[in-house]
């Protein structure tokens, strides 16, 4: 970084003659790095990370009370709030939470339960129980020389298949004649017939697995922890209708299950896949059709949750905006366990918090910055970058004044490849969009104390874990804002109970949070805004 007197003051004093040149340099932007404190931020992170906010989960009702509290911190530093006539610091983040309330097969005087006698690849709304015939049809395959619907009227029914495709015993697969599988016996091939079965008419798909009953039975259950985990609810947008294919349901059933619904037996079912070997050729009427009642209820709830703004206007650039985020949810109570998320992301959360203060003790003296600083910390970005692609959607200051957004994701702990060396800070996507932006990131961290080791590993397009992609900076790469993403790496305590305060390195946390308020103080003071000359993938 240049020297404070020639970049940033001789401009702050030509605007702000009322202004002493001693208050100024009481001000610069060193003794406001200095205000960004280990006491501080260990104050803020002991209240944000504590058992009582049971771990933020987007829309709980302790997430609302993080919300409040970064309300209040941002009030106190004379930020504003923005959204709204009301002019508030909370943005609501109009978000549905879709799940799936009774879901279940009835057939033979027995009834059959999602998660523990089938599971699903895609669920359409049945919200009453309604009788359908069921077709048996192979394979559910139309190929040259091969179709299981030749014979068949499926319209309006439900269609059961064989999974995959059939293989001859000299290994060669008969769709293709070759050792090669064809699209039919992928782990995609269930799109291809739920395709086709949706082409002649069928209103749902049952496909058999080829796993023996103890093999279903433990994908089951790793389908139940799983959405034990992550709930069988998901969140999105009110204004979004549910995904694409969510019209038709395709649902995958044990052997145990197939038998009761064909009223046939195991032994049946593998000899009518060797009828088809044999004959090389679909064979009709293996089975007799049947009936089921079947019931899928489809539940959409409110989720109130908010974006937390706290605006800072700038001098003479003043519509040209700089903003810090940080996602302040995390995933809530799991299995009876607080997920505190100290560092994921309690740790940016109060790093955006000493940054905004640094820069509102600035303009309570007299010495803002030339453009406007937006903080904002997030909502759902644990379930999907929601917060911050709600707000690139709803900007509240139009996306092309936007300079570039700084984003603070997980910066208070040490990851194994960096113990026992010197200060580090992975840094993301800085140069992607613009090298301006990097190489300014670059001379702030030389220019002030001991540099850190800046680590752009993670920076690589290649780079299996796809960082870039995953934290909240990515909404603003998608709308050609520059980004910079600051991050430590994942640690044993990522993601699970453990992740606490007591584990937070403060004063690493200090000196990141410092580098990241030098390289917004030099963006927002500088003469010309960021160029946007990169297009790195």
């Amino acid at each position: 970084m240049k020297k404070l007197t020639k970049t940033i003051l001789l401009p702050l004093i030509a605007t702000l003659p009322f202004v002493s040149c001693k208050t100024v340099a009481q001000f610069s932007p060193d003794s406001l790095a200095k205000t960004i404190t280990v006491e501080d931020l260990k104050k803020h992170l002991t209240f944000i990370a504590s058992d009582s906010l049971k771990g933020r989960d987007t829309g709980s009702p302790e997430q609302k009370v993080a919300a409040q509290y970064i309300s209040n911190q941002f009030e106190s530093y004379g930020l504003k709030g923005v959204v709204g006539t009301e002019k508030s610091h909370l943005q609501l983040v109009d978000l549905v939470k879709r799940g799936w309330g009774d879901f279940y097969v009835k057939a033979n005087n027995k009834k059959f339960n999602y998660l523990s006698d089938f599971i699903s690849n895609s669920i359409a709304p049945l919200p009453k129980e309604q009788n359908f015939e069921i077709v048996f049809v192979g394979y559910g395959i139309e190929a040259k020389g091969f179709n299981d619907y030749a014979n068949a009227n499926v319209k309006d029914k439900i269609v059961v298949v064989f999974e995959g495709e059939p293989r001859l015993a000299d290994g060669n697969f008969m769709i293709s004649g070759t050792s090669e599988m064809s699209k039919w016996g992928t782990s995609e091939s269930w799109k291809e017939k739920m395709n086709l079965a949706k082409s002649k008419g069928a209103k749902g798909l049952f496909i058999i697995s080829k796993q023996s009953l103890e093999e279903f039975e433990k994908t089951v259950k790793q389908r139940q922890t799983m959405m034990k985990r992550f709930g069988n609810a998901r969140l999105g947008f009110r204004e979004v209708s549910d995904p694409q294919g969510s019209d038709f349901a395709v649902l995958t059933i044990g052997q145990s299950m197939a038998t009761e619904l064909l009223k046939t037996t195991t032994t049946e079912l593998e000899a009518g896949k060797q009828k088809i070997i044999d004959a090389q050729k679909t064979v009709d009427n293996l089975f007799s059709n049947q009936s089921l009642i079947l019931k899928i209820e489809r539940t959409a709830d409110a989720v109130e949750t908010y974006n937390v703004l706290g605006y800072l206007e700038g001098t003479d650039k003043k519509d040209e905006v700089v903003i810090i985020t940080s996602h302040y949810d995390h995933v809530g109570i799991q299995d009876g366990k607080i997920y505190n998320g100290a560092d994921d992301d309690g740790s940016g959360t109060v790093s955006v918090l000493e940054i905004a203060q640094a820069f509102g003790e600035a303009a309570k003296n007299g010495t803002k910055p030339r453009r406007s600083v937006l903080f904002m910390t997030v909502t759902g970005e644990e379930k999907g970058l929601l917060g911050s692609e709600y707000y690139v959607k709803h900007p509240v200051f139009p996306l092309e004044n936007t300079v570039c957004d700084l984003n603070i994701d997980m910066v208070g702990r040490t990851d194994k490849d960096h113990e026992g060396k010197g200060d580090y800070i992975y840094v993301i996507g800085s140069d992607k969009l613009s090298s301006e932006l990097h190489s300014s990131l670059l001379e702030q961290n030389k220019a002030h104390g001991s540099p850190m080791d800046l680590d752009f590993q993670f920076n690589d397009p290649n780079d299996p874990n796809r960082f870039y992609y995953r934290s909240d900076h990515y909404n603003f790469a998608k709308n050609n804002i520059p980004v910079a993403f600051f991050f430590n790496g994942v640690h044993d305590d990522y993601h699970q109970p453990t992740d606490d305060v007591e584990k937070i390195e403060f004063s690493k946390m200090e000196k990141r949070a410092r580098l990241v308020f030098y390289l917004a103080w030099d963006v927002a003071n500088r003469e010309k805004r960021l160029a946007v000359d990169s297009n790195k993938k």
